[in-house]
């Protein structure tokens, strides 16, 4: 098969020919109809997570399932499938519970594992982690849900419990910050969107921000504070940095909720977090780590519904040679949406 895969941590990532995975005891190998590219994929190439090289990324992805490994009981070559891109063991505590994002003993295709910027892709414990891909939903949108829309969604409806009225200020505009945008508002929240990008505050504003604000020099937290009559009851860092992890923190009002989702790569140490207005506002700091399979059908439905429109945020699709020469330069492109890999092209 055709697969994307580089060599070394920062090296030029190349399409090349490699052998098609083999089902594994309890998993699948699903045929990649839609993978979708992420900025946890350029962390994954940057070095920043624990990877074994050579290596192919890659873990938002939607198709069909091609071979069953022994004693899978639930699917069947030809399902249509999505999976969370956290692939829980199914037996642990947490699984049961109902947390598989959690799991000690989590499989993540494109970081503990070969991904999908691929024509096939390997997937653990099968019976715990897809998820059926209804008829009226297309591939391309179930395969944005793995991660960023996903994540997005579990991190305002679960994890800040947000509550129709509230304010929301999501900082970043690219495929998870657009997808809290989203479903901030189907929530019934009023939303501020935050940016270095004009394009992309121009797809926050399409899909429902009330406000954006341009990242240019701005004092971030000052412009939320002044729009929202003393700064949002919720706050989400989509990009994962010190500065936005900061300006999300300190746009809250007084006992205020943050949600970081934005991955926060130690480059000098640990980053820095304001926690004096942490402690002097009593803030709530969350994380959101995904979401797991069981999870899924509530939010499948409102797509369903049409209440939630994850297609609306796929800017563009390009084939695996295009998403080779990309992949290095993902933390800096100026992308107004997600991009979607078909790796027939």
């Amino acid at each position: 098969m055709r697969a994307v895969i580089f060599d070394d941590v920062r090296s030029q990532p190349h399409v090349r020919e490699v052998a098609v995975p083999e089902a594994p005891d309890g998993g699948v190998v699903v045929k990649v109809v839609a993978t979708g590219m992420c900025r946890s994929d350029w962390h994954a190439w940057a070095g920043h997570d624990d990877i074994a090289l050579p290596h192919v990324p890659g873990h938002e992805l939607a198709g069909v399932i091609a071979a069953v490994g022994h004693g899978v009981t639930r699917w069947k070559a030809g399902d249509r499938v999505t999976v969370p891109f956290v692939c829980g063991c199914g037996t642990c505590e947490w699984c049961l519970a109902g947390d598989a994002q959690v799991c000690p003993d989590q499989q993540q295709p494109g970081f503990t594992h070969w991904g999908s910027f691929a024509e096939y892709v390997a997937l653990h414990a099968a019976d715990s982690n897809l998820v059926a891909i209804p008829d009226g939903v297309e591939f391309t949108t179930a395969a944005s849900l793995g991660c960023r829309f996903a994540t997005a969604y579990r991190a305002l409806a679960a994890r800040a419990k947000v509550k129709s009225g509230e304010w929301v200020t999501v900082v970043g505009a690219g495929g998870v910050g657009l997808s809290a945008v989203m479903i901030a508002k189907a929530l019934g929240a009023r939303v501020v969107a935050v940016d270095r990008n004009p394009e992309a505050l121009a797809v926050a504003a399409r899909v429902g921000a009330d406000h954006t604000v341009l990242a240019d020099g701005t004092d971030i937290p000052e412009a939320v504070n002044r729009l929202t009559g003393g700064g949002s009851h919720v706050a989400i860092d989509a990009v994962g940095s010190e500065q936005t992890c900061a300006d999300a923190i300190l746009s809250l009002r007084r006992r205020g909720r943050h949600v970081q989702i934005g991955l926060l790569p130690s480059i000098n140490g640990h980053p820095r977090v304001p926690m004096d207005r942490v402690i002097g506002w009593e803030l709530d700091l969350l994380g959101s780590h995904g979401m797991a399979a069981v999870d899924y059908p509530g939010m499948m439905a409102l797509i369903e519904q049409g209440a939630l429109q994850p297609q609306m945020l796929i800017e563009r699709t390009i084939g695996l040679e295009e998403a080779a020469a990309l992949l290095p330069t993902f933390d800096t492109a100026t992308v107004a949406g997600m991009t979607m890999i078909d790796p027939a092209r």
